[in-house]
């Protein structure tokens, strides 16, 4: 590496999607209407939660911290992607770059546990149904909520600390939309091996971990759900599963994708589309996947629609 190439920086140029020019009022018009989609989806979500008394059980607690962290990760991300892709200037400041990896990180590795969370709940629903209120107390939710935060904090603030370490950079332009930690490394002048070494570490134990969570909770479902006598019993855990299970295979297949192939380019054209999926397009499913596949939150937002039109 030439030292005199490597500088200090104090701000980053995302080049997005400049590279399609006569694409932008395209993409523009179809990342703003999934930002406005995602936003309401996934508050309403929340409040629906919040207000519908049939919707205070465990499920649904969850539910409504994996809404709030889609809104979260989504607002990181898009309303600086929708301004870039009009703006000559698409810099960002260094601290500005930091917080937005951080927030991003902190977010994705969160709805990881919270997935795996949510299938612990399912398990426990389903096999044990009678001790279910019990088990999952309230105590215990916010527990389990608090270790998903806390760890996603931890992890994050981590990765955080190793790239502060990183004195000058090649380069001042990130091929990609955000500051994501993959495109940076690749920019930096000095040796960075300890930072890919943990990033590898850290992605592979949590997709380790909660895939097994999620893998032996929904192989003792299936057990249980095979043992049962009545056809409707085995149908109604069918569907509440169903939700879930979408959700878990659309969010972790994406990021299996991205991040195990060898030879993924996480900063190229395949890997930009491959990321717009996870991080844009992926907030905006969840609630809409619980929403349309769920009974019990259709009937609760039409009770609340109801109480409001004849109040």
């Amino acid at each position: 590496m030439d030292v005199e190439n490597c500088t200090t920086v104090t701000e980053f140029i995302l080049l997005g999607f400049s590279d399609v020019p006569e694409l932008s009022v395209f993409l523009s018009v179809v990342f703003l209407l999934i930002y406005i989609v995602t936003v309401v989806a996934n508050l309403g979500m929340t409040v629906l939660i919040k207000l519908s008394s049939q919707l205070h059980t465990p499920m649904y607690f969850f539910l409504s911290h994996l809404s709030f962290v889609d809104f979260c990760y989504s607002s990181v991300i898009v309303p600086k992607m929708l301004a870039d892709i009009f703006n000559k200037n698409k810099a960002i400041s260094f601290l500005t770059c930091m917080v937005q990896f951080y927030l991003f990180c902190s977010c994705v590795v969160a709805e990881v546990f919270l997935l795996a969370v949510m299938a612990y709940d399912r398990f426990v629903a389903i096999c044990n149904p009678l001790l279910y209120m019990v088990i999952m107390s309230p105590q215990l939710r916010v527990v389990l909520v608090s270790l998903c935060y806390l760890c996603a904090s931890v992890c994050s603030l981590i990765h955080l600390c190793l790239a502060l370490e990183i004195s000058s950079y090649k380069s001042d332009v990130i091929n990609h939309f955000f500051c994501d930690l993959p495109p940076l490394l690749s920019l930096a002048c000095s040796d960075v091996t300890i930072n890919k070494v943990f990033l590898f570490i850290v992605a592979t134990f949590n997709e380790t971990i909660t895939i097994m969570i999620i893998f032996t909770s929904y192989l003792f479902i299936l057990f249980t759900i095979l043992r049962m006598s009545s056809a409707e019993g085995r149908h109604k855990a069918f569907s509440t599963c169903a939700s879930h299970l979408t959700a878990i295979i659309v969010f972790h297949g994406t990021i299996l994708s991205i991040y195990c192939p060898s030879t993924s380019d996480s900063s190229g054209d395949t890997g930009k589309v491959a990321t717009v999926f996870y991080t844009v397009v992926i907030p905006m499913l969840n609630p809409l996947i619980y929403s349309l596949r769920n009974k019990d939150v259709k009937d609760a937002l039409s009770k609340i629609l109801s109480s409001k039109v004849y109040a």
